[in-house]
C-alpha cells in the first residue's frame, strides 16, 4: 500500500498535465486511511479533466460491486425513493462503481487464462473479449494492436445475430 501512496503522489502532476481522470473501482474503505486521503485527494484533484480515465481495482470484486448497488437500490426503495418494480437496468448501472462511464468494448485478458475472474462482470456484458498468453509485463504496443485490429474485424451485435443486424 506504500507504493500505492508513492505512486499516486509523484503521478498526480503527469495525470493532470496530461488531462487523465482517475476514478478507484472497489471498496475504498477497506483501505489504510493515509491511503485513503491520497487517494481521495488524488480523485478530487483530477476530477474534472477529460482527455483519459484511468480506472483503479482495489479491493474490487464483481459480485461484490452488485451487491454493493443492489443494497443501495433496497435502501432507495426502503425510503421510498424508488420503486423495487421501478428498478431498470439503467439504475443498476447508474450504482456501480463504473457509474457515469461507458462500457467497455473490449476487455483484454493476459497469461492466458480464458475467464474473466470475477471483473466488470456487469459492464463486460456486450465486450469483445480478447485472451492472450502473453502475461502483462510483456504485453506492448505490437501485441495491443493485434487485439485492436482483431477487435475492428469483429461484428459488434450487441446481443443480436447477424441476420437480425443485416434485416435493420
Amino acid at each position: 500500500m506504500g507504493l500505492l501512496k508513492s505512486y499516486l503522489q509523484s503521478e498526480l502532476r503527469a495525470m493532470l498535465k496530461n488531462d487523465i481522470r482517475l476514478c478507484c473501482l472497489g471498496q475504498q474503505d477497506r483501505l489504510p486511511a493515509e491511503v485513503q486521503s491520497v487517494l481521495q485527494q488524488t480523485i478530487t484533484s483530477t476530477k474534472s479533466c477529460r482527455s483519459m480515465t484511468l480506472n483503479l481495482a482495489l479491493s474490487y470484486g464483481g459480485r461484490n460491486e452488485l451487491v454493493h448497488a443492489v443494497r443501495n437500490l433496497a435502501q432507495k426503495c426502503q425510503e421510498g425513493i424508488l420503486q423495487w418494480q421501478d428498478i431498470s437496468e439503467a439504475d443498476i448501472a447508474a450504482h456501480l462503481f463504473t457509474a457515469g462511464q461507458p462500457d467497455p468494448d473490449l476487455l483484454i485478458r493476459t497469461g492466458g487464462e480464458n475467464r474473466l475472474s470475477n471483473f466488470l462482470l456487469w459492464q463486460a456484458s456486450y465486450a469483445e473479449l480478447y485472451f492472450t498468453e502473453i502475461k502483462w509485463p510483456d504485453f506492448k504496443r505490437d501485441q495491443f494492436m493485434e487485439a485492436i485490429n482483431i477487435f475492428n474485424r469483429r461484428q459488434r451485435r450487441f446481443g443480436q445475430t447477424s441476420a437480425q443486424l443485416n434485416a435493420e
